[in-house]
């Protein structure tokens, strides 16, 4: 029982401490800076949206606005299936976009690989229609591929308010470590998966999405590294997002996420291989912390069994943990502080990556539409 304990007890630190600090000795041992440069190829901008009509029109005016010559820039934007007023605005703004209209919705992937087929640019640059970019993130991004051996590069995403406002919050804190880890990885190598938000891949090292698939900012930039190209982290490359005050939405979404994470499983079984280029970071990025849960149960349960008065303290301190989360999950005025909110985040992060486990063996395919 002792030994699952520290077994537990030293993967869980493994995945939220101890991979950070594997890939800050990597760093300091061998940096891969960038070869950055500002450049102007011609890019093809795309975007997926599904019943957009309350986002699109600030979408568009935001493109309108960033600092890349507009007469290299193309603008994709795929209705996916839309039955409210999305195809009317996207028909109305045609003189200066490609709208492609999709009678039935096919999900992101479908959409995307049809977006693709009208695309002419050299660097193919992935956005949602929800998340505003700075008037630079563009050119940041296009920037790095000035560096022969980059395939693709991620941008960075701000969390913020519903106000606009900065947001530090116990989800802000999670989103810093993100960040840490990704920093690190592509510093020293490539990222495991880019932000879905705003990303860019060199078109001829694009591979079609297997119909379904929740992670394109994973299955996408997994493929450019199976090629022989970097994926790296370019943080000075912005989009802004709102985080959710409506009940249960930011959980939702982030249920979703990771059960994308398993359905790789399915749709690309050579990323758990060694013909993976990157098996170890992906093995410690995502299927680590994804089983975080079972590993949590596994401390729970064992340091109960366990004989002596250290496993006793630990047992019953892992008690009041799980109490203050779920009086700060059920309490917003609790929540208020930090320490509170901080475990009710860790626990209601790790109990979505419990149900996403659920919704894979139990194939719940109405998650896994978009």
């Amino acid at each position: 029982m002792k030994i699952i304990f520290w077994v537990c007890f030293a993967l869980i630190s493994y995945a939220y401490f101890g991979y950070a600090l594997w890939l800050w000795l990597v760093a300091s041992l061998k940096r891969r800076p960038v070869a950055r440069k500002a450049i102007t190829p011609e890019i093809s901008i795309i975007i997926a949206a599904r019943n957009e009509e309350r986002n699109l029109p600030e979408k568009l005016e935001n493109l309108r606005n960033l600092d890349y010559p507009r007469e290299k820039t193309q603008v994709i934007v795929a209705s996916d299936g839309s039955t409210d007023n999305t195809v009317k605005i996207l028909l109305e703004e045609r003189e200066w976009i490609t709208p492609v209209i999709l009678d039935e919705s096919r999900g992101k992937a479908g959409a995307l690989n049809e977006s693709i087929k009208s695309s002419s640019g050299e660097i193919l640059v992935f956005l949602d229609a929800r998340q505003s970019v700075d008037r630079d993130a563009i050119s940041e991004l296009i920037s790095c591929f000035a560096d022969q051996t980059v395939g693709a590069v991620s941008g960075e995403l701000l969390l913020q308010s519903e106000d606009g406002t900065s947001k530090e919050n116990a989800l802000g804190i999670y989103w810093k470590i993100e960040k840490m880890v990704r920093k690190l990885e592509s510093e020293s190598g490539s990222v495991v998966g880019v932000t879905g938000a705003i990303y860019a891949i060199r078109r001829d090292l694009y591979t079609e999405i297997p119909s379904g698939t929740i992670l394109d900012d994973v299955f996408v930039p997994m493929n450019v590294v199976r090629k022989g190209r970097r994926v790296i982290f370019q943080p000075s490359a912005i989009a802004r997002d709102r985080i959710f005050s409506e009940k249960g939405k930011e959980f939702s979404r982030k249920v979703r996420t990771l059960t994308g994470n398993y359905q790789l499983l399915s749709i690309a079984p050579w990323l758990f291989s060694p013909t993976n280029p990157i098996l170890f970071r992906f093995l410690s990025h995502k299927i680590v912390r994804l089983m975080v849960p079972l590993f949590m149960v596994g401390m729970l349960v064992n340091s109960a069994l366990a004989d002596g008065l250290f496993y006793r303290l630990v047992f019953y301190s892992q008690i009041i943990f799980y109490i203050l989360a779920v009086f700060g999950l059920l309490n917003s005025s609790v929540r208020k502080l930090k320490p509170i909110a901080i475990v009710s985040t860790f626990v209601s992060l790790n109990a979505a990556a419990a149900i996403a486990l659920y919704n894979f063996l139990a194939r719940k395919k109405d998650v896994w539409r978009r």
